[in-house]
């Protein structure tokens, strides 16, 4: 093969347990916060099947709450609980299957997140009900927010994730992702700046990544040995972009192993620009250096095809302009990681996948913060 690489290879099947997954292009899970009461209603279910249409193969959610009093902030953002809500999903499920795609619920829980994003729904209420909790009770590095959780609180949100994961698996969806990214609960037992315990939550990255492994086995233990687990982690936090929880190869290997050896088989790698190295000395980013160090499949997201990434886009409301993705070909010959997470391009462009298997990289759509309005 001589110059670039075709985009052939993302257009390949990909088997992840019981899944198999049409293509390597998958949705990135995105906060739209349009599900009043927390229930998922037919227009949610045709901003899903439109990206499904489009030909993406893997849709992953925005983040779900699971059912446990802590875990949301906002009532406008989908529950994976209840009666009301777990319909919706199940006709989410439907509409995704019969547009021919793989479809997974990412399962969420804010932890002591920063007050300014909570206070609004918790306010201050003396008996402590509500009050955020995280491992520490820190919001971000030296930011009390709530309180640090005992090992009951622990018990308990562990087994909402389970519950939320059991139901998705009895309403058919094809696997779940926890939300270990972007300094949400389980991220903050990750970080070390949120993570102060000294038991065995605490201190060393394996103990640290200890909460979700145990949440990890016992999601499987209530679903089927091949049902797939999906986690997805950070470096950066919404608290610290810059942020960095492991500095070397050695502290991410570390970290990993105890979340591979639970039973992770995919890990989604959150980066805000998916070409940028993630240690010294190598070009490969995060979702190339954990499948190198676990051997599982991984999925890069960051800013494809894209020009400004999202802190850019978003916060400095600065319009996107298209970008080529010979980049990103390459990378995947190479083998650096397996799939491709898609986000804000596909909130303007619900063909993008179509368009980039036919090689129209010149129709696809730049973003524009509009399209956080709507459910177009």
């Amino acid at each position: 093969m001589t110059g670039h690489a075709s985009p052939e290879l993302l257009f390949h099947p990909l088997t992840i347990g019981r899944t198999t997954i049409p293509n390597r292009i998958a949705m990135a899970p995105m906060t739209r916060g349009m599900s009043p009461g927390g229930v998922p209603g037919p227009d949610v279910a045709a901003y899903y099947r439109r990206r499904a249409e489009g030909g993406v193969g893997l849709i992953i959610t925005e983040g779900t709450w699971v059912p446990q009093a802590n875990a949301s902030n906002d009532p406008g953002v989908p529950d994976f609980h209840g009666e009301a809500a777990l319909a919706g999903w199940a006709e989410v499920v439907r509409q995704v299957h019969a547009a021919g795609a793989a479809i997974m619920p990412q399962l969420w829980h804010i932890g002591a997140a920063p007050k300014s994003d909570v206070a609004e729904i918790y306010g201050d209420r003396p008996d402590g009900i509500g009050q955020p909790i995280g491992p520490s009770g820190l919001g971000a590095p030296g930011t009390p927010v709530g309180r640090a959780m005992t090992q009951s609180d622990i018990d308990e949100v562990s087994e909402a994730f389970v519950r939320a994961a059991a139901s998705a698996f009895a309403i058919g969806c094809d696997g779940v992702e926890l939300h270990g990214a972007h300094g949400y609960l389980i991220d903050q037992f990750f970080w070390d700046g949120t993570n102060l315990r000294q038991d065995g939550y605490g201190g060393s990255p394996a103990n640290r990544s200890r909460f979700a492994a145990d949440i990890i086995r016992a999601i499987r233990a209530a679903t089927a040995p091949d049902f797939p687990i999906q986690l997805r982690f950070s470096q950066w936090k919404i608290q610290d972009y810059g942020a960095k929880a492991w500095h070397t190869p050695a502290q991410l290997e570390a970290f990993l192993a105890p979340l591979a050896d639970a039973g992770v088989d995919m890990f989604h790698c959150s980066q805000r620009r998916f070409w940028t190295p993630e240690f010294d000395g190598s070009d490969l980013n995060l979702a190339g250096w954990t499948k190198h160090l676990t051997g599982k499949p991984t999925i890069t997201v960051g800013s494809v095809s894209l020009d400004l990434d999202m802190t850019v886009s978003l916060y400095e409301n600065r319009p996107t302009a298209i970008t080529g993705i010979d980049a990103l070909f390459d990378r995947m010959v190479r083998g650096e990681f397996d799939m491709v997470a898609i986000g804000r391009a596909l909130l303007s462009d619900p063909a993008w996948a179509e368009k980039v298997r036919r090689g129209a990289i010149g129709e696809l759509k730049p973003f524009d913060n509009s399209a956080l309005r709507t459910l177009v």
